[in-house]
Order: C-alpha cells, then structure tokens, then sequence
C-alpha cells in the first residue's frame, strides 16, 4: 500500500527545483535514504546533484554524473559519506546487496533514483520523493514518509518559497 504525500512542492523551473535541494541538504545526515521516484526526464538527477553539491559546499562541490552505467557513485563530504544510485539497470534485487547498498542504508546518506528496483529491500523508514513533469519546465515533489520525516522537514519545508 502506497503512503500519502504530507507535502507536496510546485516547482516552476530547474533553478527552482536546484535551490530546494541546497536548502534541503541540511536536513540529512548518514542513515538517511532518499528514495527519488518519477519517470524519466522527472528531475531525480537534477535534484541528487543539487543536494549532494550542496552537501560538499561550494569550495570542494564537484561534477556529480548521473550514475546510470556504474550504478553507483560515491562521495564525501563534511556530514559524511553520500551513495547516488541509479538503479534503472539493477538486474536483480540481490544486485542490490553485491553493490553494498544494504550496509549504505545505515551508514551513508543513500538516494536512490529508481526505487522499485529495490523491491522488499527498500528500507522502511526512507523518504520518497516522488517528481513528476508539470509543463515545460515545471515540476511537482511530493514528500512522502512516516510522521518522523514529516516532523523533522517541517521547518525546512514552512521556509521553502521557490520563483
């Protein structure tokens, strides 16, 4: 059973969608996963890259590509280490446990383009957010995760005005 989104973002452009991932990063930490939901062109790697560079800070933020063909890329940064995975082309659920994922999921910030993927081994206690298209340029996010998510964003999200 799906959960309901408890916030949900109109973002009108790229830029936009880019400064909610900067002013998100402050709110994870290690142990934290991400699961970054929607159809292709939905803005997961846009949104993964703005997060993570902004986790890096801007003297050390470095070009972050999608991970599409290594499946995983890693990174460091002062709140520790961060895990983007695309798992589009994860043969297997068990692919899932050979990558090291499951040990990522308790000591890295993990954020996981393609989360069906993961099947049972998606954790329980992950944020979804879930992207999709809205116009040419626009995007909507719906946070959606247990009332911990919800309470520990809340004062990310009541300051969130997006132009």
């Amino acid at each position: 059973m799906s959960r309901a989104a408890f916030h949900t973002v109109h973002s009108p452009s790229p830029e936009a969608s880019a400064h909610l991932a900067q002013h998100l990063a402050p709110a994870f930490a290690p142990g934290d996963v991400i699961l970054l939901d929607g159809d292709i062109g939905a803005g997961k790697t846009h949104f993964a890259r703005n997060l993570i560079q902004a986790l890096q800070g801007p003297e050390f933020a470095e070009d972050v590509p999608s991970p599409t063909f290594t499946l995983v890329q890693t990174y460091d940064t002062p709140m520790g280490e961060v895990w983007h995975a695309d798992l589009y082309r994860l043969g297997d659920v068990s692919d899932v446990f050979e990558l090291g994922m499951d040990e990522a999921f308790e000591t890295a910030l993990c954020l996981i383009e393609w989360p069906d993927r993961l099947g049972p081994a998606a954790p329980d206690t992950a944020l979804t957010l879930r992207l999709a298209t809205r116009g040419e340029t626009g995007r909507s996010i719906a946070f959606v995760g247990d009332h911990c998510w919800q309470t520990r964003l809340a004062p990310y999200l009541e300051r969130t005005t997006l132009k």
